[in-house]
Order: structure tokens, then sequence, then C-alpha cells
């Protein structure tokens, strides 16, 4: 029982810091826009149901983030097989949240870090900078917060 109140705990606070750390980078549209790629996205870069011309009230908004949020820790927790702290945990869950569980799962960082090398996973964030072949200045930002995240505790 009490393992499983700690896992409950750490989960949350994972998606505690992960929500800071995603709703400052995205940033709160209330209407569609096509990101720097072209992709139609909505409120805090919610893209899996966005159409140009919606438009969202901020509740709705902080819905989406929310759900969105606890889709990328799910996919985290599945592909991850080993403990982290709940910084670590944040930065993986904003990571996903940006770049999809696929590209994740695929990745060179999952297998770094799966093997035990944590701070080698954590430097792969680094990479994950560009966007339509570019390297886009918000990304550099976004990835440096999510890999001093990482690194917490190494």
């Amino acid at each position: 029982m009490l393992r499983k109140k700690l896992i409950a705990a750490g989960a949350g606070a994972a998606l505690s810091i992960a929500a800071v750390v995603v709703s400052h980078f995205e940033g709160l549209e209330k209407a569609a826009y096509k990101d720097p790629i072209g992709i139609p996205t909505i409120c805090y870069g919610h893209t899996a149901t966005a159409e140009l011309g919606q438009v969202k009230t901020e509740a709705e908004c902080d819905g989406l983030l929310k759900e969105d949020l606890q889709v990328a820790l799910d996919a985290v927790d599945k592909y991850v097989k080993v403990e982290m702290p709940a910084q670590r945990r944040a930065a993986f869950v904003s990571f996903v949240y940006n770049v999809g569980a696929g590209n994740f799962a695929r990745s060179t960082m999952l297998r770094k870090l799966n093997a035990g090398d944590s701070r080698g996973a954590c430097a792969e964030l680094d990479k994950w900078v560009y966007a339509g072949g570019r390297v886009l200045p918000g990304l550099v930002k976004r990835r440096a917060e999510e890999r001093a995240l990482c690194e917490v505790g190494l």
C-alpha cells in the first residue's frame, strides 16, 4: 500500500513540474494556429485534435494540458525501465509532450537511460532542437531547461 502511494506521489510531482515547463515553453494560445512546421496547434501546444478555426476557453486548454501530460507520463512510464527522481521523470514527460512517444521510444536517449546511463541520456536532450530541418531557439531553451531538470541529483 505504501509503495503504491509513493508511486502516485512521484507521478503527481512529475506532472506538476512538467506542467510548469510545458506551459512556460508552449504558452497559451486559445485560437488554433500553425506551429513552426505547419501543424495545427491550440492551447498549450495541443495538436491531437486541433483544427484551424478552433477557439478554446482557458479552462478547456487547462483540461487538454492535463490530459496530454498524462498521456506523456504514461508513455515515459511504459518505456523507462529504471527508477528516476521526479525531476528527471518530469524532464522526459516534457520532452515526450513535445516530440511524441514514438520518437522517445526509438531514441538513443531511452536506450542510454534504460542501460543506466542517466547522464548520457540527459545529454541527448541537446540534440533535439530541430524542427523542419532547422534549429529553433525556443527548442534550444526548452531542452536546456529539460536537461537541467534531468540532471538533478547526478
